[in-house]
């Protein structure tokens, strides 16, 4: 009896032992399956023009003047998770529209009429939270004073240079970022002009100076601004961590058509010390564009960003030669298939004119993206008439393919800034273009060919991210998000300014291809690197520093 018991109870052990090996298996083949790498590369998502009837009728226009800029700002201003569009009007009043769209809908929005918001002469618009009030506040560009709107919660906003301390200046301006230098408690502000205005505000032929303000030392307001220059037509600012020191470097994107011995630049911004330009000495390479644009995105997974540059004609892709050692670029936008110096339809042989470019993960595979506006300046006999926007779908081998045609988005209306971004909160991302003396455009989109399909191709996961401190810095403009997919992990930098005078601030989108699951870790402004943290796909979350990442669900408050 008791050998028998022993054996009953061996027998028993060994059940309960295998039953536990099978568990770790099937748990392991759980997770296994849960992450598993992005290797195959999805079709073009279907984009449905929903412009006539989704209420956002707006304009676009003007003389010389307006010719470059043309921008939307995307961020959540009535606090339900969806990103309201604030677009410049140029020689119109700019406008902002509600996002009234259902979850997973039909896009819908409201325009809210407003003295604060309804400027003339808006060129283009970014969004930030200059206060640290938890209200996203714009930074609106205008020919003329450029002005900050205070945003006081429910799309509510007044003007605040004078409440702020903010000289508008008068000057044409094109470009805008912004970051935090260290604890301050408020944004370092970089505004890059384009033609020096005569007297009676007509455009002179000689370029303007750039302006970089910081703040003061009690955070009550900022200094007097520091001149950039020389300034050679700047169309695009960028505050980057270009080489993950710590510190938050001005790249400056200009206009060729009117400097002869100008260049791009790269502004060595170090806290409590005078702006310097990087020059030959230092590594830096000269580079001569008709500069438009700057998107960034860490493209070959050394953990540096590279720099797409639009222009007329190729566009540049620009990879660190040198690691971090010195800010030394070579170009290789041909290799990755990202030049598109020509129109892919429309039958205009000409070279194409580019302006807003944006990298984002529109097919949800876990390759990255890349979205570029197109349109002639206006009737350069010498660049194409009919010349499309692209959209470039990443490949796993890290080439891009055209697909815009197949996505549905081909217009040949002279397109300026837009946005990429999921208006319905549905998990994909849809399309806004600000035209030239035409309607803007917005487009749905409804997902890849086989998307949801189960097992292989069609498969395609999501997450999308927000970030928030406590501080002035709230939404933890400068920080670094990885999302670790399998063997893949995606690097996006949190930044306020560059594109083609159109910015966003909300949702952080990744695109997860076959996993359910993806590993997540934030590198903080000041540089403190969280612990990596398992969430599931298909959600959003809020990331808080101090108490780690919730799922927020849509259609309750942020």
């Amino acid at each position: 009896m008791i050998r028998g018991g022993g054996v009953r109870r061996n027998r028993v052990l060994l059940a309960v032992a295998a039953a536990g090996v099978i568990a770790v298996i099937a748990g392991s083949l759980l997770v296994s399956s849960a992450s598993r790498t992005p290797t195959t590369s999805l079709r073009a998502p279907t984009f449905v023009d929903e412009t006539a009837d989704s209420g956002l009728a707006h304009v676009y226009d003007g003389g010389s003047t307006f010719y470059t800029g043309g921008g939307v700002a995307a961020f959540d201003c009535d606090g339900d998770g969806k990103p309201e569009l604030y677009l410049a009007g140029g020689s119109n009043p700019a406008a902002l529209y509600r996002n009234d769209s259902p979850i997973g809908g039909e896009l819908t929005f409201e325009r809210l009429p407003s003295r604060a918001t309804d400027l003339a002469g808006v060129t283009g618009a970014y969004p930030l939270d200059v206060d640290g009030d938890g209200h996203t506040d714009l930074a609106v560009l205008r020919v003329g004073e450029d002005v900050l709107l205070r945003g006081l919660g429910g799309c509510a906003f007044e003007r605040g240079n004078e409440t702020w301390g903010f000289d508008g200046g008068n000057e044409w301006t094109t470009a805008f970022s912004a970051t935090w230098e260290g604890a301050m408690a408020r944004p370092t502000l970089a505004l890059g002009h384009y033609l020096a205005l005569e007297p009676d505000g007509s455009p002179s032929s000689d370029c303007a100076a750039n302006e970089l303000i910081r703040p003061t030392a009690d955070g009550a307001t900022w200094a007097a601004p520091l001149v950039l220059e020389p300034g050679y037509c700047t169309l695009s600012m960028l505050f980057s961590d270009w080489d993950r020191s710590g510190r938050r470097d001005l790249r400056v994107s200009n206009d060729r058509q009117y400097y002869i011995d100008g260049e791009e630049q790269l502004w060595r911004i170090e806290p409590g010390q005078p702006p310097r330009a990087y020059t030959d000495a230092d590594g830096w390479v000269r580079t001569q564009v008709w500069g438009m644009g700057i998107a960034s995105f860490d493209l070959t997974a050394d953990g540096y960003p590279e720099v797409y540059l639009t222009s007329q004609g190729d566009n540049k892709l620009q990879t660190l030669t040198a690691g971090h050692s010195k800010p030394q670029y070579r170009d290789i936008a041909l290799r990755r298939g990202v030049n598109a110096a020509q129109p892919y339809a429309g039958g205009d042989a000409l070279p194409s004119t580019a302006w807003h470019p944006e990298f984002q993960d529109v097919n949800n595979d876990g390759f990255i993206d890349l979205f570029v506006s197109k349109g002639n300046v206006n009737v350069m006999p010498d660049y194409a008439a009919r010349d499309p926007s692209n959209l470039l779908l990443g490949q796993p081998d890290g080439t891009f393919r055209e697909a815009a045609t197949d996505a549905g988005i081909v217009s040949y209306a002279r397109a300026r800034g837009a946005a990429v971004v999921d208006l319905n909160l549905d998990g994909r991302l849809d399309l806004v273009e600000v035209n030239l003396g035409e309607e803007a455009m917005v487009w749905r989109s409804t997902g890849s060919p086989g998307e949801g399909a189960g097992e292989g191709a069609g498969e395609s996961h999501w997450l999308a991210l927000r970030l928030t401190q406590t501080g002035s810095n709230r939404d933890a403009v400068g920080a670094w998000i990885e999302v670790r997919v399998g063997g893949t992990v995606l690097r996006r930098e949190l930044t306020v300014g560059g594109g083609h005078i159109s910015g966003q601030l909300g949702w952080l989108h990744f695109g997860l291809g076959p996993a359910g699951r993806a590993e997540v870790r934030v590198q903080w402004p000041d540089g403190e690197m969280g612990p990596w943290q398992s969430l599931d796909a298909d959600r959003f979350a809020i990331i808080d520093r101090a108490a780690g990442p919730t799922t927020w669900l849509p259609g309750t408050a942020r």
